[in-house]
């Protein structure tokens, strides 16, 4: 039976652009193609749409599933459906694969039109602002002019402040969730020890390992598990495995005997399945070069200026990857710049991967605002 608070069985849909888009790496590129979903109906004067817009290895596959017997939902399901904070009733709801992804969007493994084999290493780079466009081109193409709101945790936070920089008028809300306005250097630190474990896999071959028929598994295993340590905080850690053995006893050996390197391992061994080493190195760039204060002088005040969006800032206390000292950083240069802003720090124990969590004061701040936007747009 299905859930009445589920979007239920979803399809995906590809929108192609055949208008080049010219990259903020200066390399143009004469046609991509998005993967996207939709949940809801558009109204009749198209104001209630909301764009959600993913982190870094999240893509279109927001809510529901494909069919019933699939062991996951979209990414997002607590927070996405009939009823839920981000209320399908209401809203029409958006997710799509960013460009440069590896789950149905042009990316490094697609097939490059002009030599017939995948892009690998020719791909380009592709920023925070090359995404907002893709985006406001798949929006011109389903009709919406102004987003009720754009959503995002993380990377997905950067794009909705990006977007209120870039299309002011497009914009009435941003929710801007446990991100920063610009990566720390030990971010980026981490995010290269994570690209330097995917470039010196032998299996790499520069980037083009799709022609030598193998993956370089081990690097993406090794990135993830970094990055997947960088997620969740030593509280929570300690609390779900603490020091527990699988045997119970030590082995003296290096095999593995802690329960939370089991974990690491397979979250690392399922994660290079299902995810392209090009693409997590050209996300992990992405996040690394996201600084739109930095044409500004680096004011970010300045660079929010022209916005018009109304803003939710969400972080989370045990976030410590984009604690909430940045997402305050967020909300000072909003009140500087005289936005209307509201922020809340929700108490949490699940560190940056939080805001991905079924929480209840969390849901319930996005459930309240959103109400508020709803009755704006009159959803």
């Amino acid at each position: 039976m299905t859930n009445p608070s589920s979007v239920g069985i979803v399809s995906a849909q590809k929108a192609v652009f055949d208008q080049p888009i010219a990259l903020s790496s200066g390399v143009t590129l004469p046609r991509y193609e998005l993967m996207y979903e939709t949940y809801g109906t558009l109204n009749e004067n198209r104001t209630n749409a909301i764009l959600i817009c993913h982190a870094l290895s999240g893509h279109h596959h927001v809510a529901g599933r494909y069919q019933e017997s699939d062991k996951n939902p979209g990414w997002w399901d607590n927070m996405v459906g009939p009823g839920k904070p981000i209320d399908t009733n209401r809203f029409f709801v958006i997710g799509l694969n960013n460009l440069g992804g590896c789950h149905g969007s042009t990316g490094p493994s697609s097939i490059d039109p002009e030599t017939g084999t995948p892009y690998g290493s020719r791909f380009p780079l592709v920023l925070v602002r090359d995404w907002v466009e893709t985006q406001a081109r798949l929006a011109d193409m389903l009709g919406i002019h102004q987003f009720a709101a754009i959503i995002g945790g993380s990377l997905g936070g950067m794009q909705a402040l990006r977007w209120t920089i870039t299309y002011p008028q497009r914009v009435r809300h941003a929710l801007v969730i446990a991100s920063a306005p610009r990566l720390t250097a030990q971010n980026i630190a981490f995010n290269d020890v994570a690209r330097q474990a995917i470039l010196t896999d032998p299996d790499f071959h520069g980037g083009d390992f799709y022609a030598h028929n193998t993956v370089p598994r081990r690097g993406l295993r090794l990135a993830r598990m970094l990055g997947h340590i960088t997620y969740l905080s030593d509280d929570g850690m300690g609390e779900k495995f603490g020091r527990l053995l699988r045997s119970g006893e030590y082995r003296y050996s290096y095999d593995v005997e802690f329960e939370i390197e089991s974990y690491l391992r397979y979250q690392g061994d399922k994660f290079s399945d299902i995810f392209d080493a090009n693409t997590y190195l050209l996300m992990t760039k992405a996040l690394d070069y996201f600084d739109p204060a930095r044409h500004y002088g680096g004011d970010l005040a300045t660079a929010l200026k022209e916005a018009l969006a109304k803003f939710l800032v969400v972080s989370f206390t045990s976030d410590w990857r984009f604690a909430p000292e940045r997402s305050r950083e967020i909300v000072k240069a909003l009140l500087d710049a005289r936005k209307h802003v509201s922020y809340a720090e929700i108490e949490s124990a699940h560190g940056h991967d939080a805001f991905l969590m079924e929480d209840a004061p969390y849901h319930n701040i996005m459930r309240a605002y959103l109400n508020r936007v709803a009755a704006e747009v009159n959803a």
